[in-house]
C-alpha cells in the first residue's frame, strides 16, 4: 500500500511541539575564548506563535493547583508570570530584586535568597497590598537552576499566609532533585534537551 493510502498523518502533541520549538529558537552563545556558553532565549520572545502558546503551557502544569495569583520575578518571570495570569483570569505581583519603597506606608514582604546562578544572595519583595492571606500562589520563571530565588520567594509567600503552588518554569536546570520536590517544580523542558 502505498504511504498516500494511509491516511492523514498523526499531528503531534500540542506539548511536544512547544517543546520542538523550544528547542529550535533557542541558542547557546559564546565564542571559543569565552569561558563557557550563555543561555539565549530570545527567540522564544521574538516568535509569536511561542508566545502565544506559554501563557497557557505554563498553566497547564499547575491545572489541579488552581492557582489565585502569579507571582512573576523581575523581568523575565514578570513577562511570563503576565501570559500565565491572563490565560487563568487571575492578577499577578511582580517580585522585585532589591525593592526600595517608595514612601513610609508602603509595606513590603522580603526575604535573602540562598546563592542563585551567579553566586549572589538577592533580597527579594513583593508588595503587601498584592499578595495575600487566602491566595494560591504559582511562581512563573523562564528558568531555575540553583532554586534560590524560588527559596526566597516561597519564605514570601509564606509571611503573607498563602498557600505555595509551586514553581512554574520553561527550563528546569536543578541539579537538586530535593528542591525540585520540596519547590514543586514544573518544567515544559529539562535545560539537558536543550
Amino acid at each position: 500500500m502505498a504511504a498516500k493510502d494511509r491516511g492523514p498523518r498523526p499531528q503531534p502533541k500540542p506539548s511536544a511541539q512547544l517543546r520542538a520549538d523550544l528547542r529550535r529558537t533557542f541558542r547557546w552563545r559564546g565564542d571559543r575564548t569565552d569561558n563557557g556558553y550563555r543561555a539565549d532565549p530570545t527567540g522564544w520572545w521574538a516568535d509569536a506563535a511561542i508566545l502565544e502558546r506559554l501563557g497557557p503551557a505554563l498553566a497547564e502544569l499547575f491545572g489541579d493547583q488552581e492557582p489565585t495569583l502569579i507571582l512573576g520575578p523581575q523581568s523575565r518571570g514578570a513577562l511570563l508570570g503576565a501570559l500565565v495570569a491572563t490565560h487563568l483570569g487571575v492578577g499577578m505581583a511582580e517580585l522585585r530584586k532589591d525593592p526600595s519603597p517608595s514612601a513610609d506606608s508602603d509595606r513590603w514582604f522580603v526575604a535573602r535568597t540562598p546563592p542563585d546562578y551567579r553566586d549572589r544572595n538577592l533580597l527579594l519583595g513583593a508588595r503587601k497590598d498584592h499578595l495575600l492571606a487566602g491566595q494560591r500562589v504559582l511562581l512563573v520563571d523562564d528558568w531555575i537552576q540553583t532554586g534560590g530565588q524560588a527559596v526566597g520567594a516561597r519564605a514570601i509567600v509564606d509571611q503573607s499566609g498563602a498557600t505555595w503552588c509551586g514553581v512554574a518554569v520553561i527550563v528546569d536546570g536543578l541539579a537538586d532533585a530535593r528542591l525540585r520536590r520540596d519547590l514543586s517544580v514544573r518544567s515544559l523542558i529539562n535545560v539537558r534537551d536543550l
